[in-house]
């Protein structure tokens, strides 16, 4: 192995402890890590859906009405799983995120199939932040015990 690539190594495994020291070395906070930033990302793709409907619609009241509807839709669940995900032992709520994670991928699929590709980023990207995000609900719902922590 070269001097190159024993350098490489050493920093890679470097970046794997710190990655595992900042995390405690924990794959459980790793996931909750990961949830809260798919929340996050939610809340981004519904502040860049308002700001986009606000320029294609600013001189069309009705559309752009329609539009700020997704964007609040967007907020709204990003609003809710994030709250799931500081709230592990809430059943009902880990409930309502996984149905309205499973509403926003058909919305999402179905927007793309409207505009006559699915594959657009648009979708894609506001598809799979909702499946990750509807993992991240099925996941508090299984782990979560039968009692609701008030």
């Amino acid at each position: 192995m070269s001097a190159a690539e024993q350098a490489l190594e050493a920093g890679g495994a470097a970046r794997l402890r710190y990655t595992s020291i900042t995390l405690n070395g924990n794959a459980e906070d790793t996931v909750n890590v990961l949830d809260r930033v798919f929340g996050w990302l939610l809340v981004v793709g519904g502040l860049l859906h308002a700001l986009g409907s606000w320029m294609a619609y600013r001189n069309a009241p009705p559309e752009l009405l329609w539009a700020l509807s997704g964007s609040l839709a967007a907020l709204l669940l990003a609003a809710l799983n994030l709250l799931r995900a500081g709230r592990p032992q809430d059943r009902p709520l880990a409930w309502v995120s996984l149905g309205g994670c499973l509403a926003w991928m058909v919305v999402s699929v179905s927007f793309g199939r409207v505009i006559g590709n699915v594959l657009d980023p648009r979708a894609v990207i506001h598809t799979l932040n909702a499946a990750a995000l509807a993992v991240m609900s099925w996941r508090t719902l299984v782990r979560a015990s039968r009692q609701v922590v008030a």
